[in-house]
């Protein structure tokens, strides 16, 4: 008798899971709307959305050689082919990139004394002009280097 007691609350238990599982809708009309819309949202997740993706992908690599070509960066090309080798390794190394486009070169400004490099393009036109100075002592500079050359030809070192 116990027995028929759990039977029957199984039977009711299955029959309450099966009534609420979902129904096919039925719409008005021969669903020509759905299946219009379901053609169109087939185009757009298989062509549209990845030309999206990969734009948007390629997009947000570029952002750390723009910040650093506007910082006038002075690891500009380095930076650079770290977005690249980026995209190549799927984005793993674009956070050093943008953090790297974004610090300030402090080894860079304790060798050169400045921490940005005019890039051309930017402002100015290949560089500073040359000034008779200049001139003057490149042309000192090139008759040393004529004295030592023929110096140590001989095999005088002076």
């Amino acid at each position: 008798m116990r027995l028929r007691t759990v039977s029957r609350a199984f039977a009711a238990a299955l029959a309450a899971a099966l009534m609420l599982l979902p129904r096919p809708l039925l719409a008005a009309g021969h669903g020509a709307f759905e299946d219009k819309l379901a053609d169109i949202l087939v185009w757009v997740v298989l062509i549209v959305a990845p030309v999206v993706g990969i734009i948007v992908f390629l997009a947000v690599h570029i952002i750390p050689e723009k910040v650093a070509e506007n910082r006038e960066h002075p690891q500009l090309d380095a930076i650079k082919v770290l977005c690249l080798l980026s995209l190549v390794f799927g984005g793993i190394l674009w956070p050093l990139a943008w953090i790297w486009a974004y610090t300030k070169p402090v080894v860079y400004k304790m060798a050169y004394g400045v921490d940005r490099v005019a890039l051309p393009g930017h402002g100015e036109a290949g560089g500073t002009p040359m000034t008779p100075a200049d001139e003057a002592e490149i042309e000192r500079l090139r008759r040393r280097l004529l004295e030592l050359e023929t110096g140590t030809a001989s095999g005088r070192v002076g």
